[in-house]
């Protein structure tokens, strides 16, 4: 297949089945009924695949620390692709995990040419004063790359983890790439870890919901978390049958392998370069006892991130959504007005005629009116289903839908807008000022 993906670019994925086959995606199907309160965004299966999503359901279950963290780059209008991310951080947050927010200015400035002002006045007017409309609590974390001194640190030290060849396999990347847009990429990894540090209450399970184009970040993360960690536990049998654990040093000092020999329970046996254990029956006390020694010696002990991935909506006049032609797409700052006037022009799954319609019925999956009822406007999966259903009996008429979802749209911006306001009178409440 050689399917091609990276962060910067329009990506328009016709069949997601491939994201499973190529790259290692797994669906999220089986993770919905582990949740007690799944969001609308995973019952709909608009939140299609996961990466060790079971690390967040074990936390969520067993009230155990985790975080959520995403990003946005502060590169132009917020709209509906933001805000669903917004949703599915603030989602994870009232779950109980411990919500982080990152403006890419770092990834902007260098990717877009964009000016360190310019980032900022778009990350707090644009992005973050949405978020907390949108109900981002205060105890979370909100912060600039560039004013991070622990991201800039950490992505200092996961630099030395990093060559260009692995940065060429999973970006792209040619000789006519400029280090700060490869310094963005580890600054990216950097972002997706720190939430892990000591200041946070150290490593713990995290995760990221992105979009599918943002599959490269979280690769190369997982990656040079793995690399960044002092041990390696494996998984043994001897000639005999038997089964054990072998802790295998990558880069650790030796005194902490004599310290983790000493501290593991039960039978051991301490050799050049790696600790067997031989009566482990609790893997989990195990890996803890081994996180603890590497943190006692200066280690991360990084969990590898966690990651969800929500498909894309299509633009309003079908295919992709782009910023280059407004039609297409629907800011959250734009007036509501305008708003439902490019609503009621958008494409729609109808028949070229009424009687067409009702003789063989609506194409909704082929709407993108019925895409804004799914991801956005509708929360009641009974209205939804019964749209869906009248639509496909070619009962309900293309007009009605359009006027229903101009009328919503219209309505949320409004109180969106008017939410906005208020946010924007508490960004001391989150360490910010415009």
């Amino acid at each position: 297949m050689n399917m091609k993906i990276d962060p910067w670019s329009a990506l328009n994925i016709d069949d997601y089945s491939k994201l499973f086959d190529e790259f290692g995606i797994l669906p999220f199907d089986e993770m919905v009924r582990e949740i007690e309160n799944p969001h609308k965004f995973m019952n709909r299966k608009i939140i299609f695949g996961h990466r060790s999503y079971d690390l967040i359901t074990d936390a969520m279950k067993h009230n155990k620390p985790f975080s959520v963290m995403s990003g946005f780059m502060p590169s132009g209008k917020i709209h509906l692709g933001h805000k669903m991310v917004m949703e599915e951080i603030i989602w994870h947050q009232q779950q109980g995990g411990d919500a982080f927010v990152g403006i890419a200015d770092r990834e902007a400035h260098s990717v877009r040419g964009m000016s360190w002002d310019k980032c900022r006045d778009i990350g707090i007017n644009e992005y973050i004063i949405s978020l907390i409309a949108l109900g981002f609590e205060p105890d979370g974390h909100i912060y600039f790359q560039s004013k991070s001194e622990q991201v800039k640190d950490l992505a200092f030290e996961l630099g030395s983890k990093a060559n260009f060849s692995e940065l060429s396999a999973i970006y792209g990347f040619t000789g006519e790439t400029n280090v700060a847009h490869m310094l963005s990429a580890v600054t990216q990894s950097a972002d997706i870890l720190h939430p892990q540090l000591e200041e946070y209450g150290g490593p713990k399970p995290t995760v990221i919901p992105v979009g599918a184009d943002q599959d490269p970040h979280i690769r190369l993360t997982r990656g040079l978390g793995h690399k960044m960690n002092m041990f390696k536990i494996e998984g043994r049998e001897d000639k005999n049958g038997n089964k054990y654990f072998s802790i295998r040093s990558k880069a650790a000092p030796e005194d902490a392998l004599k310290g983790l020999n000493e501290r593991i329970p039960g039978k051991t046996k301490l050799f050049e370069g790696h600790v067997d254990v031989f009566n482990a029956d609790n893997f989990e006390l195990l890996l803890k006892t081994v996180r603890e020694v590497e943190l006692e010696f200066g280690g991360y002990a990084f969990v590898p991130p966690s990651s969800t991935y929500h498909r894309f909506m299509s633009g309003l006049q079908g295919g992709k959504m782009s910023s280059s032609v407004p039609d297409s797409y629907l800011s959250l700052t734009e007036d509501p007005k305008g708003a439902a006037k490019k609503v009621k022009k958008a494409k729609t799954g109808g028949r070229m005629t009424l009687e067409e319609q009702k003789k063989l019925g609506g194409e909704p999956d082929k709407c993108s009116v019925y895409e804004m009822f799914l991801f956005h406007l509708v929360d009641d999966d009974e209205e939804l289903a019964q749209i869906y259903t009248e639509c496909r009996e070619g009962s309900r008429v293309c007009g009605n839908c359009k006027a229903l979802a101009a009328e919503r749209t219209e309505k949320f911006l409004k109180e969106h807008q008017e939410l906005r306001e208020v946010a924007k009178e508490r960004l001391d409440e989150y360490g910010l000022s415009i």
